[in-house]
Parts: C-alpha cells; sequence; structure tokens
C-alpha cells in the first residue's frame, strides 16, 4: 500500500511542476531558437520531480558529453524513470526520438511533439520522417537520444534485441554513439510484469556515461557488429552493478 501511495505521488508531483512550468514551456516553444532553454527547463523540472519524490541521483561520467559534439545517446530502457534521468545524466542539449504516444500526455505531449521526435513505428511513413529529422538534427551538431530496443522489456533487467535505427543513423551520418545504463530504475519505478510485485519507491537511481563507441568508417555492413558491441557493452556493466 505504501508503494502505491508513493507511485500515485510521484504522478501528482510531476503533473503540478508540469502544470507550474507550462507557461513559460509554452513562450519558450513559440522558436526554435529559444529550444535550449526549454531543455534547460526540462532538466530543472527532473530533478525537481525526482528530489521531492525521495529519488537521489548519482552520475558517473566514465565521458563528459562535449559542448557542440553530436552523439547518438543509447540508455537501456527499464522504466518510466529513463527519460526523467537522462536530462539528468546528459547536460548538453539533446532532442529525443520516442514513441508517438507520447504526444497524447496532456500538457507533457504539446512540450514532447513541439521539440522533440516522436515515431509511431507501425507506420513506414512515420518511421522515414522521425529518422530523416533526426539526421538533420545530428547534421546541425544537436545529440539525439535514442532507446536501442525500442520499448521496456519484460525481460529487465536484461536487454531484449536492439532495433537497428539507432546504428544505421550513426553509420550514415558518421556520428559516435554514447552509451549510458540507469541500472536502478527499474526497481524505483518497475513496469510490465515487475510492477505487479512493486509499484515502486523512492531510493538512489545511478547513472553512467560511457565514452562514445566511434562509427567513422563505418558502413551498413557493420551496423550488425555494432549492435553487438553495444549490447554486450551495456549488458556487461548492468551486471556488475545489480550485483554491488
Amino acid at each position: 500500500m505504501t508503494q502505491l501511495i508513493w507511485r500515485l505521488w510521484f504522478y501528482l508531483h510531476a503533473s503540478v511542476v508540469v502544470i507550474v512550468f507550462y507557461p513559460f514551456y509554452y513562450i519558450l516553444l513559440q522558436r526554435k531558437s529559444w529550444f535550449p532553454h526549454v531543455f534547460t527547463l526540462y532538466r530543472i523540472c527532473a530533478r525537481i520531480m525526482l528530489f521531492n519524490s525521495g529519488i537521489i541521483t548519482q552520475v558517473t561520467w566514465r565521458y563528459k558529453p562535449k559542448k557542440g559534439v553530436a552523439y547518438i545517446i543509447c540508455p537501456n530502457h527499464c522504466s518510466y524513470l529513463d527519460i526523467i534521468t537522462t536530462y539528468i545524466a546528459i547536460p548538453e542539449y539533446f532532442h529525443f526520438m520516442g514513441k508517438a504516444e507520447l504526444k497524447n500526455i496532456p500538457l507533457f505531449g504539446y512540450f514532447f511533439k513541439e521539440m522533440n521526435i516522436p515515431v509511431d513505428r507501425s507506420s513506414i511513413i512515420s518511421s522515414h520522417q522521425a529518422y530523416q529529422r533526426a539526421g538533420e538534427d545530428l547534421e546541425n551538431g544537436i545529440s539525439v537520444a535514442i532507446f536501442p530496443e525500442g520499448t521496456i522489456p519484460e525481460t529487465t533487467p536484461r536487454l531484449k534485441s536492439f532495433k537497428n535505427g539507432a546504428f544505421r543513423l550513426a553509420i550514415e551520418k558518421q556520428i559516435p554513439i554514447l552509451p549510458v545504463i540507469y541500472p536502478d530504475n527499474y526497481k524505483l519505478m518497475p513496469d510490465g510484469i515487475l510492477r505487479r510485485m512493486s509499484a515502486g519507491r523512492p531510493g538512489i537511481s545511478r547513472m553512467v556515461v560511457f565514452p562514445p563507441i566511434e562509427t567513422k568508417g563505418l558502413t551498413r555492413q557493420d551496423i550488425e557488429s555494432l549492435k553487438v558491441k553495444l549490447h554486450r557493452l551495456l549488458q556487461d556493466e548492468l551486471e556488475k552493478l545489480i550485483t554491488d
């Protein structure tokens, strides 16, 4: 019962934070040149939501993202907290590529679709448009965050197989992949099968940002080996941290 109350508090508090900051978001989203300021607000709101819900963040930067350098940010996906914690883990401006359903969330959906990249994977046209938009962002020096698993897997904390999109984009644009892991989020706010056992709780959310995986000189024939390389890195590091 306590866990359910905590989860309800998290949702209620997050909604209040969004409502309070809504006027600022609305104004800043009127011009693309102001989008970096929206990103700053995202980071502020993320910190408020987590802190006031009893979630303490610990970021380990084994590599600090460089300002003005575009990356394809690839975290594991184990909880809805992952979106929020990515804004803590990555201090430099980026856009999220996420499922189109996020557009339907009241208030948040407006913020998401205006600045970020919604994609309906069931639609070839939507997927192509999202891919093109992500490519344009990267060419303009804006990093793009993509969950390579595509969704929260039932196998959490074990990774599911990765989709090709992030890797094809990285190779086509010759952009480095920035690996990120969240070993605790699935315990703090579980989803799927795990949610039947626990509604969630406060605690420590660790985040680790790894040195980028370079793609210069790679071709489409290297997509599979690149997927395997990232998958092995993330899974091995997750297993180490989960057992700590």
